[in-house]
């Protein structure tokens, strides 16, 4: 079986932290990936598990037994790494062979385990080949099918696909996720890249600064993320923020307003809170038709647009005179700022003034002193008045 258990496991050295009480909790035949800024552990993490790194405090089980002080060898992992590090004399066959030879299998055993490990990655016909002669998907393929070979109850993937293109990440994803289907086995992948922990993981371990802050689906962390750390880091491009405080009557910034009645989600009157908005729920005026709660609408002038194929992000500066002239002062002058997704065959312009309105139904608010979520979506109807009018009104 490859469950795998951290619990209380830190790691220092000397004075840095580099993970700090992780409990984790990992399923068998589950693929979790541990995503997180360069720097915040994961890596460690990882090496923890694997047994190059021995914790300074805590405990790692895997498959029921405690391995923490165990090297690696007697885990029952293996390790797929950034650095593909084939040996360049050897052919394919002697390099997914390498690790069986080692241990003295004998021939029939290693040709039958290399045999079914190049059919599940594809690289029937290719075992006569040189590492110099076969691409970067295939090399990687090969350090893959080298792991396959080992039947491990665990397979630790640190960052495999960084160091190819675009397009072969893509198709790698795919591969892997197909992989895993084949070996129903436990994958732990680390990456700094979330769209492979969006469309590969089970679930996402996100971490920050050696602390683990949500362990999740991937939907759950982009559309219930557990603070504010989770809510800019998951999705791309990131989550809006605009810092405000609770009144009587909902949210409150300088040229942001959004009714609700504050009970409904925990909050009280005075609170300092940070509201957070995904670009694809704010809307202009005539995209918004389609929106049963849309929020006050905020007055705004569109910056810089990017197009993007399939939609265009609208880079828009909020200012209670939606006329400003868009000087580099003013600019500097505007410290709110939204960010917005279009349809591309929108007539949006730079400079233009806009009004637009967020969906309250996908409305985030934070406590901004402790980062920590207080509601995902706001109540249908304020309790005093209504969401129509613009942010430019006053509360008189």
């Amino acid at each position: 079986m490859g469950e795998v258990n951290l619990e209380d496991v830190t790691k220092r050295y000397e004075d840095v932290t580099a993970v700090d009480n992780m409990n984790l909790e990992i399923r068998d035949s589950e693929f979790v990936c541990l995503v997180g800024p360069s720097g915040c552990g994961k890596s460690t993490t990882m090496e923890m598990i694997a047994g190059l790194t021995i914790p300074t405090e805590g405990t790692i089980s895997i498959g029921g037994h405690e391995v923490t002080n165990l090297p690696p060898k007697d885990r029952g992992v293996a390790m797929v790494f950034q650095n593909i590090a084939l040996f360049p004399h050897m052919d394919v066959y002697d390099n997914i062979s390498f690790g069986l030879r080692l241990r003295k299998y004998d021939k029939e055993e290693i040709d039958r385990r290399v045999e079914r490990a190049s059919d599940i990655v594809q690289l029937e016909g290719m075992l006569d080949r040189m590492p110099d002669e076969m691409s970067g998907g295939q090399r990687q393929r090969v350090a893959i099918a080298r792991a396959i070979v080992r039947n491990p109850e665990v397979f630790l993937m640190d960052e495999p696909l960084a160091n190819l293109d675009a397009k072969l990440r893509v198709h790698m994803r795919t591969e892997l996720q197909r992989l895993h289907k084949e070996l129903d086995t436990t994958i732990i992948y680390v990456t700094h890249d979330q769209a492979e922990a969006m469309t590969m993981s089970d679930r996402i371990a996100v971490i920050d600064s050696g602390q683990l802050q949500q362990i999740d689906p991937p939907l759950v962390c982009y559309n219930e993320p557990s603070n504010l750390f989770v809510a800019g880091f998951i999705g791309s491009p990131a989550m809006n923020f605009v810092d405000g405080e609770v009144t009587e009557g909902g949210f409150r910034s300088e040229k942001v307003k959004v009714d609700f009645d504050p009970a409904d989600v925990g909050a009280t009157a005075g609170d300092d809170v940070t509201l957070g908005i995904r670009p694809e729920d704010v809307y202009t005026l005539n995209d918004a038709g389609s929106l049963a709660n849309p929020t006050k609408e905020i007055e705004a002038i569109t910056d810089v647009l990017e197009p993007m194929g399939d939609e265009i992000f609208v880079y828009l500066l909020l200012s209670e005179d939606a006329t400003v002239d868009l000087d580099e002062e003013s600019r500097g002058g505007m410290t709110d700022q939204l960010l917005m997704s279009v349809d591309p065959d929108s007539d949006i312009s730079e400079e233009q003034d806009v009004n637009v309105v967020l969906d309250r139904t996908k409305v985030h608010l934070f406590d901004t002193e402790t980062g920590d979520a207080i509601s995902h979506g706001l109540a249908a109807t304020a309790p005093t008045g209504t969401d129509s009018g613009t942010a430019a009104e006053s509360d008189d």
